[in-house]
């Protein structure tokens, strides 16, 4: 039990770091989304890009130095989730950001951003956060997601071993089809896509000239590849030869950094086993810390703030967003962090599908609610939704019914 706690006290203390820098930063990915749907600025969507790049940099350092083994990912015996996993599960990726993308965008922020926003004075966080732990409970602990989900799901899932590939990291799948060694093209793959999102990033000045941008970016991917550090290096491998000899294994060990989804889904699953130790997990710790983190921050900055709904509208708005969330969240295994950073920084071609769906299904909502707001009862769904799509080009503008506004 002393790897396991040392393991926990590492997931609290660094998403307490997360936390605080994430309230200094404002670090957002759904402001990111907003800022470059409603005023073109692209500064906080680069500082996510800028995280991404940096994290798979950092992730492939760790394995240059050989403080980890991120073949634990692609287990379902070792990881949690199992990015990298064979098994190439692309409709829960595509479905489940999408959800994911439409519910942050309802619920004022994503999985992080409510854990934020609690820690900060927002009361409606918590109830965002619940909303978001009765449906990943659900998601999770129960048969709710092979029976609404995956029952009908899986016939589309590609099995990469098949075809002589053992995970879905997009250095596999370049080293496959070009003939080389999958272990020497993985860093090549990691440094080179890594390096250009970074400079991606520094190329425009709303994120160059933004000391928080490149401050909250960086911490993200600090936070999670020292993550990676503990859980799949020396510390991690040790707990997973300790699990093997425990008569009861604790719930969610393995390779893992973080992601916000589930912490909801585990606290409630902690309430109802009686608080068990069994179920204090790398997840579960990761909320706290979050939360922890960024109230520090607002009381030492003066930040903290008490806010409420401004009307019952407001109130089912952000429930829908939470439960959206929830299903979300754990269907496309992972949310704005814990795919477009974390899992994204082990370069699974999952973690790609699933932050473009997340930006597609949060920016089409931001669409469709402003040309409603504009248009109001002349904007049905279906005409707002076209106008949306074609906005962003995904149709042709011969086929709108509302002028762009």
């Amino acid at each position: 039990m002393e790897i396991t706690t040392t393991i926990l006290t590492w997931a609290f203390g660094l998403a307490v770091i997360l936390g605080f820098f994430a309230n200094k930063t404002n670090f957002c990915t759904m402001g990111a989304v907003s800022d470059v749907v409603n005023i073109g600025d692209t500064g906080r969507m680069r500082a996510w890009v800028f995280a991404m790049g940096l994290a798979m940099l950092g992730v492939m350092g760790l394995g240059y130095l050989g403080l980890n083994d991120m073949s634990l990912v692609a287990s379902n015996d070792t990881a949690n989730p199992p990015y990298l996993t064979s098994t190439f599960a692309w409709p829960r990726n595509v479905l489940g950001g999408l959800l994911f993308g439409i519910g942050m965008t309802f619920g004022s922020g994503c999985g992080n951003k409510t854990l934020v926003r609690l820690g900060g004075g927002n009361i409606k966080s918590i109830f965002v956060l619940l909303a978001i732990g009765v449906m990943s409970y659900l998601m999770i602990f129960t048969n709710y997601s092979y029976t609404a989900f995956l029952s009908w799901m899986e016939p589309a899932f590609i099995d990469l071993s098949l075809k002589d590939m053992n995970d879905q990291g997009l250095g596999t799948m370049i080293a496959h089809v070009a003939g080389s060694d999958p272990q020497s093209t993985t860093p090549i793959v990691a440094a080179v896509l890594g390096g250009l999102l970074v400079l991606w990033a520094f190329l425009s000045k709303d994120f160059r000239e933004s000391f928080d941008n490149i401050l909250g970016g960086f911490i993200v991917a600090a936070v999670v590849v020292a993550a990676w550090w503990v859980t799949t290096g020396e510390l991690g491998q040790n707990l997973l030869e300790e699990a093997e000899m425990m008569d009861e294994r604790p719930f969610a060990i393995g390779a893992q950094s973080f992601t916000f989804v589930q912490p909801a889904g585990h606290l409630i699953r902690w309430i109802e086993t009686g608080f068990s130790n069994q179920m204090l997990t790398f997840a579960l710790l990761a909320g706290a810390g979050v939360i922890a983190g960024s109230f520090l921050y607002s009381v030492l900055f003066r930040k903290f703030k008490i806010e409420w709904f401004s009307s019952w509208g407001d109130f089912f708005t952000h429930i829908i967003g939470g439960l959206l969330m929830g299903v979300g969240g754990v269907l496309s295994m992972g949310c704005t962090i814990g795919q477009a950073v974390t899992g994204a920084s082990t370069l699974a071609m999952g973690s790609f599908i699933t932050f473009f769906a997340i930006v597609l299904g949060s920016a089409l909502t931001m669409k469709i609610q402003y040309y409603k707001m504009v248009y109001e009862e002349e904007a049905t769904f279906g005409k707002a939704l076209v106008a949306g799509l074609a906005d962003m080009k995904l149709l042709p503008n011969s086929l709108r019914k509302l002028d762009k506004v």
